[in-house]
């Protein structure tokens, strides 16, 4: 089970002949993800890895009928891949490339909705589904199989957190990273809709992180609808002074919106529990006995 990707997903990786590319696309298959094609243009009919490249994602299509797709196109040309993979039917696009440029973010969020398209990133470590999938940057090894879904603004707090979950045995069904960009694709209350109706997940992981106002509305809509499973938050940038951007473009504070405070008070008044420290995280969600 778990959400997005698993056993069926086949993917397509644009920009596969890359130093990133290409070395993560090694990762992938050495996990078991089904990467049935790349595409770099003018250097189709070559292999990576043994994937076959093709100049563009018509071609590979026709050929691979794949359900989804990884981006490691620079940012002046990744929207011009995301497109092409939307247009040729691919309706999961994983985008790790940050520092897009904001008007082509916008002009892919709005293709992707007018086709009902997932879009994960951009800026995001990936998606992995322990054991049957993995369409992302992330160290494998420290996750394993389970019933925890987690999601996170941050690639490294991911892992973090993830490790520290693994070494407690307690597995995950889904991760992954909704990205650090301004504008991302999927967003926290999304993904929290897609792991209710996963019956593998019982428990949720939220990693967040100052600036914007995503785990607030995050807050309202669980005790809107008076989320059925349990939470458990950490949020980074609690020390992170007023007006720096901290890491991420997404990430900084403007006046009093967008703090560590705020987030951390709005989710507790949800009745999340929120960690103090990212290895306080598996304790917490320990406490909860289907997890």
């Amino acid at each position: 089970m778990g959400i997005i990707i698993g056993k069926d997903t086949k993917a397509i990786v644009w920009g596969i002949t890359g130093t990133q590319g290409s070395f993560h696309t090694k990762l992938m298959l050495e996990y078991g993800t089904k990467i049935v094609a790349g595409i770099t243009p003018g250097k189709g009919g070559t292999t990576v890895h043994g994937v076959p490249v093709y100049d563009s994602g018509e071609e590979a299509q026709e050929k691979h009928n794949a359900n989804a797709a990884i981006i490691f196109v620079p940012a002046p040309f990744a929207a011009d891949a995301v497109l092409e993979a939307l247009e040729n039917g691919i309706r999961t696009v994983v985008i790790i490339t940050e520092h897009i440029p904001i008007k082509d973010a916008i002009n892919i969020m709005a293709r992707a909705k007018q086709l009902n398209a997932t879009i994960v990133g951009p800026n995001t470590p990936g998606i992995i589904t322990p054991g049957e999938s993995k369409l992302g940057i992330m160290p494998s090894h420290i996750f394993k199989p389970g019933n925890i879904g987690i999601v996170s603004r941050s690639g490294t707090l991911t892992y973090e957190i993830a490790a520290g979950l693994t070494a407690k045995n307690l597995g995950q069904s889904t991760c992954l990273g909704i990205g650090g960009d301004p504008i991302t694709g999927l967003n926290f209350i999304e993904v929290l809709k897609m792991f209710e109706k996963d019956e593998q997940t019982k428990a949720i992981v939220l990693i967040g992180e100052i600036g914007g106002n995503l785990e607030e509305l995050t807050a309202d809509y669980v005790a809107k609808t008076n989320y059925p499973k349990p939470i458990v938050a950490y949020i980074a940038g609690r020390s992170a002074p007023p007006g720096k951007r901290m890491g991420h473009a997404g990430a900084i504070i403007m006046g009093k919106a967008g703090t560590a405070e705020t987030k951390i008070e709005a989710l507790k008044k949800a009745g999340i529990k929120v960690a103090e420290k990212p290895n306080d995280v598996a304790n917490l969600i320990s406490q909860y006995p289907n997890a």
